[in-house]
Order: C-alpha cells, then structure tokens, then sequence
C-alpha cells in the first residue's frame, strides 16, 4: 500500500465518523453527547430543600428494585443508610449530600458550647472542671472529671446538706444533646421522683463536663446516688444523642462497671419525658437494691 492509497483510507474512516475527533490543544467536545440537563425547578439564588429534614428510615434510593415494599419495611426500624441507591461506581448525590450535612451536625456539635446563660435561665449554679477551654476538654479527659478548690466551693454552696439523690446536667461532647433534651428529662425525673416520695435536690450544670465529674461530686456532697445527664459523641444518625447514668454510693476510682446507663435520648430513639419517667424508675430501684450496675442486673437475675 502506498502513500496516496493509505491517506485515502484514513480520509475514508474519518469521514466515517460522526463527530471530529479531539486534537491536542483544540477545544474540549465530548465525542459521545452527555445526558441532556433536567430542568430542576430552581433559579439562581433559589434556597434548596434541607436534606437532613428527610427522614432516614423513608428515604430509599434504589433503582428498580426486586422488592421495594419490603425493604421499605425493613427501614422503618433502623436509621441506617440502608436502600441509598447508587451512580455508577458513586453515591447518588442526595446520599453525598446527606452524609456530609449529618458530618458537619456532628462536628458543630462537638466544638459548639452550651449556651452562657443556659445553666442560670433553667435554675441551675454551674461548676467547670478542671479544662479551661473546649480544646482542652477535648485532648484532655482527665481533667474532665475533677474540679479545682473555687468549683468545688461552688458546689458545696449550691447544694445544701448531704442529699440522697444529686442530679448533675454535663455538656459532655454534644452541646446540641443538652439544649434539645436535658431539661424535659429533668423534669419528668424529677416529677418522677417526687412520686415515688424521694427528694430531687438540686441540679447543677457541668461545663466541660466527663462522665467521672459525677464521681469527684459525690466526694464533695456525700451523695447516695448521681444521676448525670450527659450530652454523647454525636454519630452520623444524629447529633443530638443524651445519655444518663446513674452511679450508686459514687467516689473517685469507681469502677465503670458499677454505672446503670440510659442511652440513646433523642427524637429519634428515647424521648426525653419518657426517658425521665423510666429513669425515676431506675433511680427508685436502685435505691431499694443499694447497687447499680452490673451488679443490679446480678440482683434481678438472683
């Protein structure tokens, strides 16, 4: 084949094709055209729908699939990313989406405090522990479970006598868990309590607060029982997760084994008032049993 006769086939297969093929440094054309942009509805400027308003349990994603209903069902009961459906190799965009604003919720809710009149507008004296700020907190635990002289004075003189139940509200690692759920909790505690004929004291706020501040308050109080409403590590489900736990006969070096735990206090799991009402009832037993723990589930299986 010569020279004349091999040009005349590339011109021959170039012709062939539909589109002019790219050369370097000529503009960018996709060879195969794209699928056509759908008109979304929204205009510059627009404001988007909030996706973390979806509800996890409904929202399902999948294309075709073999029996919808059914996994449908299966959602309900779990908030997990369960039916996300997929692009390609990729996360559809509404679950990359999602995913990141539930991170972001986690995140604020970390390094965010609990408001500076939070603890005065509910009634409550506040104590700091030991960390001076949020980034201490944070790197160290340690000093999130005792108070210098000054707190301790503080909660002496805001906690009169030796009382027999002391309720202790900590902002622990969500600040968000606090202001959405700790006061309708205390409440319905309290009203519990009342109820049952126990007195509910006096409740205090905890700032840079750990599970074992209620440890170092029972040294100082003399107390026969905290219970400590703790804002949790916020997951991707929810950012807003209070946790309760209640420490018989509570003192510096307790081992964690001997705290009776309510967890999971949100919208979503546990609601506040009927976590307070099973809480009151926790708090009463233990009381009567004079153990908490894993030694009150000892007690009932006995």
């Amino acid at each position: 084949m010569n020279k004349q006769e091999l040009s005349a086939m590339v011109a021959e297969i170039l012709g062939g094709l539909r589109e002019e093929p790219m050369v370097k440094g000529s503009d960018y054309r996709p060879v195969n055209p794209g699928p056509e942009r759908k008109d979304t509805g929204y205009r510059d400027g627009d404001f988007v729908p909030d996706v973390t308003a979806l509800d996890l349990r409904k929202l399902y994603l999948v294309d075709n699939p073999e029996n919808e209903q059914k996994f449908r069902r299966m959602k309900e009961r779990t908030p997990a990313r369960l039916g996300s459906g997929r692009a390609g190799a990729r996360y559809k965009t509404l679950t990359m989406l999602r995913f990141r604003a539930d991170h972001a919720a986690a995140q604020d809710a970390v390094f965010s405090q609990v408001s500076e009149d939070f603890a005065a507008k509910n009634g409550m004296q506040e104590v700091q522990t030991r960390c001076g700020s949020k980034d201490e907190y944070l790197t160290r635990p340690d000093l999130g479970r005792c108070f210098d002289e000054e707190n301790q004075r503080k909660i002496r003189a805001a906690i009169p006598g030796t009382p027999r139940v002391q309720i202790v509200v900590g902002d622990g690692l969500s600040s968000a868990a606090i202001t959405a759920n700790a006061m309708d909790c205390l409440e319905a505690i309290r009203d519990g309590l009342k109820l049952k004929g126990i007195d509910p004291g006096t409740p205090i706020f905890v700032r840079y607060c750990r599970v074992g501040a209620g440890d170092a308050i029972g040294d100082v109080t003399g107390c026969e029982l905290v219970c400590m409403l703790v804002g949790e590590r916020p997951g991707l489900v929810t950012d807003k997760s209070m946790s309760a736990y209640i420490t018989y006969k509570p003192r510096t070096g307790v081992s964690e084994s001997s705290r009776t735990v309510v967890s999971n206090i949100h919208a979503q799991g546990t609601p506040a008032v009927e976590a307070g009402a099973h809480i009151a009832g926790l708090i009463d037993t233990i009381l009567k049993k004079q153990v908490s723990g894993v030694g009150l589930h000892m007690e009932a299986m006995a």
